[in-house]
């Protein structure tokens, strides 16, 4: 296959990933954020995602382009439609495939795993943005204006993920004191390792066959808040973790200062409900493999073991 040109809107976890593994194949990279930020070996620019202009200029020559962005999460519904109409017009007007990175939201509470074919039925606001964002895009690819496709991933862990099982709960784990979750610690969720979100987004974005309709990224690691957790401190030789959850009252209290938290109750069914995603169609149909899940949680802890070992040392 000859060198093609990526161009990789974002430089979080999973866009800084996507970057890296298009760089291992012999690629060109070019990286926009909003600081000109982005793995080394890349060309790094500093642009606006929302500036439609400027990314039709830097799309020009590429072959796929990511949408990689990740807005505040209180601010979608006014942050997300200008990007995603600049990424779409981006993709079209320079011939690319226009890959995006995407979650389970559209689907709204389920009562069964979530297969790729199930109705997309949230109709909270984040939900309702996801699905516009996927809808308008396939309709410009059922036109034959640009070819689109998307991957859906669980919640996320592993390194600098804004994870559930991260900041505020394991230093708190490794440290022996009571870590506090969201409802629910028993319920069965579907998790997504940062690195294989990023393999698929590559994968489908090169591959023919995976355009025009969205896949679920394989994610081996399916398991309660309270089993992750206590496999956790297990890998870091800690003692059993103390675990309890928030109560309701403490999560509306602090709604009222924190506008994150206030987005919650939309989204709590996907932890206080079993939440599992299937995956199977983008491993049978694309060959894709997930990360075992003990691999999975060991990248995870990682950096929160050198995070305590550092302190340590310091100490």
């Amino acid at each position: 296959m000859s060198q093609r040109t990526h161009l990789v809107v974002g430089a979080g976890p999973i866009g800084s990933a996507v970057a890296r593994r298009a760089l291992a194949l012999g690629d060109t990279v070019r990286v926009v954020t909003r600081s000109g930020s982005g793995p080394d070996g890349t060309e790094r620019i500093a642009a606006d995602a929302a500036d439609a202009e400027r990314l039709r200029e830097l799309a020009r020559g590429a072959d796929v382009v990511y949408n990689c962005v990740n807005p505040a999460y209180h601010r979608w519904a006014t942050d997300w439609p200008p990007v995603a109409d600049a990424l779409l017009r981006a993709a079209e007007q320079a011939g690319a495939v226009l890959v995006t990175t995407a979650n389970l939201y559209g689907y709204g509470p389920v009562d069964r795993g979530i297969t790729e074919d199930m109705p997309l039925a949230g109709t909270y606001v984040k939900a309702q943005v996801r699905n516009r964002m996927w809808q308008q895009a396939l309709a410009a690819h059922a036109a034959g204006r640009v070819r689109v496709t998307e991957a859906r991933g669980a919640d996320y862990v592993g390194p600098g993920a804004e994870s559930h099982l991260g900041e505020r709960v394991l230093p708190k784990v490794l440290a022996g004191k009571k870590a506090t979750v969201l409802p629910s610690l028993d319920s069965n969720h579907t998790w997504t390792y940062t690195e294989d979100m990023a393999a698929t987004l590559v994968a489908i974005g090169g591959d023919e066959r995976a355009w025009g309709r969205a896949w679920h990224v394989p994610s081996a690691l399916e398991m309660s808040q309270r089993e992750a957790i206590t496999r956790l401190a297990e890998l870091a030789g800690a003692q059993a973790p103390r675990l309890t959850e928030y109560p309701a009252w403490t999560l509306r209290a602090l709604g009222i200062v924190s506008p994150l938290i206030r987005e919650l109750p939309d989204v709590a069914y996907q932890l206080r409900e079993d939440f599992l995603m299937d995956s199977s169609a983008a491993q049978r149909e694309l060959g894709l493999v997930p990360t075992p899940a003990e691999d999975v949680l060991r990248a995870h802890l990682a950096p929160f073991l050198a995070a305590r070992d550092a302190g340590a040392s310091a100490a």
